[in-house]
């Protein structure tokens, strides 16, 4: 399987690339709001992060901004977006792990994180045909 653009088909129609624009520009936006209230740490990042049964240590809570703003900014540079996208789908997986863990309600804390990943993979998928080429959920027909 070739995942090489073929140059013969129109690629992204305008719509489809600002679709996704869009969803990756909300997406990159809350993943920047959310790494520095972590890098600061607010005292409700560090009071939530002792209920998720995790420490309370204020580096910690810088770590995690670290990550997540390295995470954003990977995904917002077009080289390297398929990189950030498939770091914060690990990053995404520990935050639904966590809420599992817990016991927190399902459609608003559990399934947080697969939204935002849906998220992150629908501006690439709408974005680039190569990505689309990986994953294929409809089959041209030539």
């Amino acid at each position: 399987m070739s995942y090489l653009v073929d140059s013969s088909v129109p690629s992204v129609t305008r719509t489809q690339r600002v679709v996704g624009m869009i969803l990756s520009g909300v997406l990159i936006a809350f993943l920047v709001f959310d790494g520095v209230i972590k890098l600061i740490p607010l005292a409700v990042v560090t009071e939530t992060m002792a209920g998720l049964g995790y420490s309370a240590d204020p580096a910690l809570a810088r770590l995690l901004g670290v990550i997540t703003l390295g995470c954003a900014i990977l995904y917002a540079i077009p080289r390297t977006s398929v990189l950030g996208a498939i770091l914060l789908t690990g990053l995404l997986g520990g935050a639904i792990a966590t809420h599992l863990r817990i016991g927190s309600p399902l459609f608003s804390h559990v399934l947080f994180g697969v939204y935002l990943g849906l998220m992150a993979w629908g501006g690439l998928y709408l974005r680039y045909e190569a990505v689309r080429k990986m994953i294929p959920f409809f089959q041209r027909s030539f």
